[in-house]
């Protein structure tokens, strides 16, 4: 399928460039690639002469629709095999699939971060790749996908067309490792060093982190201020409700126009004020010159024991 229908295609449209075909082996090897695009299944199989049989996430196989039966359909069409990212049994059955394509003396693909990279950073590697190596013996090339993440970012289903490369390292090595293929130290020992060879072909930035843990805290936080989003919408609506209902507080902020018919109708009714009179000097007090408690007569002499005058009627 590749070398009549998908390869002529691909070739003509990405023009894609490959280094170190010849440090490939002729028996079998796992081949470790760094993930950055869903194409990464696509450029790497055909760059390779012989035959690559990938483990791909199983959701792949199992999808509903038109569109789950034509990616299920293309995954199996181009020697794939579901990989249960689940752990525990479901993922030992799934490396012992690949066992068997590499005790047939076949070429295996395999993708250590366990999902596309997020941000075009090269992940922390799960050990699924160590198990395969130490128990089955066979050597480990590491490669580098150079550009598929601009050909096809997360989310894009039509790929731009520009050229991508495939970088093939030399074969690495862990048959000093005979016997320990249980022991969780060297399993992360064999798995770091695998992520260096790769890290050191591809470029990329390394964090030690699983891509999946960065996934789940992007979605966390998208899902967040999603919420926070949704909360002053529905905040800002219930506040406009309230400021349509007359005799509601207006919003900080709101200008109130004097002499509106709004600002009248929460007036007090003039009818119905008490109005108070003024009081009115004494003028006998002014005239004779004393003073009250708490101001100065006309010689600036304080005064003192008056109080104030209740209006006369």
């Amino acid at each position: 399928m590749k070398t009549i229908f998908i390869g002529p295609v691909v070739r003509l449209l990405f023009r894609p460039w490959i280094k170190g075909l010849d440090n490939i082996p002729d028996g079998p090897a796992i081949l470790a690639s760094n993930h950055m695009s869903f194409s990464d299944s696509i450029f790497l199989p055909l760059a390779v002469p012989r035959p690559v049989v990938f483990l791909a996430k199983s959701e792949y196989f199992n999808g509903r629709g038109l569109k789950g039966r034509m990616t299920a359909a293309f995954f199996r069409l181009t020697n794939q095999l579901p990989m249960d990212r689940s752990g525990g049994a479901a993922s030992a059955s799934s490396l012992s699939g690949g066992a068997d394509v590499l005790n047939a003396g076949g070429l295996l693909g395999i993708y250590p971060e366990g999902t596309r990279s997020p941000d075009g950073r090269l992940y922390r590697g799960k050990t699924g790749v160590a198990k395969l190596v130490l128990s089955t013996g066979v050597p480990v090339v590491p490669v580098a996908m150079i550009g598929t993440d601009k050909v096809q970012p997360i989310g894009r289903r039509i790929p731009n067309i520009r050229r991508v490369g495939t970088i093939i390292g030399k074969p690495l090595d862990f048959s000093r490792y005979e016997g320990l293929e249980n022991d969780r130290f060297i399993q992360r020992s064999v798995t770091d060093e695998i992520m260096y060879e790769i890290m050191r072909l591809s470029g990329q930035e390394y964090v030690d982190v699983y891509a999946n843990t960065v996934k789940a805290q992007q979605a966390a936080r998208k899902s967040a201020k999603a919420g926070q989003e949704q909360r002053k919408a529905e905040a800002v609506g219930v506040a406009g409700e309230a400021l349509q209902k007359p005799g509601t507080v207006k919003a900080p902020g709101a200008i109130t126009i004097i002499g509106s018919p709004e600002s009248l109708a929460k007036a007090p009714d003039a009818a119905h004020t008490e109005q108070v009179p003024r009081a009115q000097p004494d003028t006998h007090a002014a005239s004779s010159g004393t003073t009250d408690s708490a101001g100065s007569n006309d010689s600036g002499e304080s005064g003192r024991g008056r109080k104030p005058r209740k209006p006369g009627f």
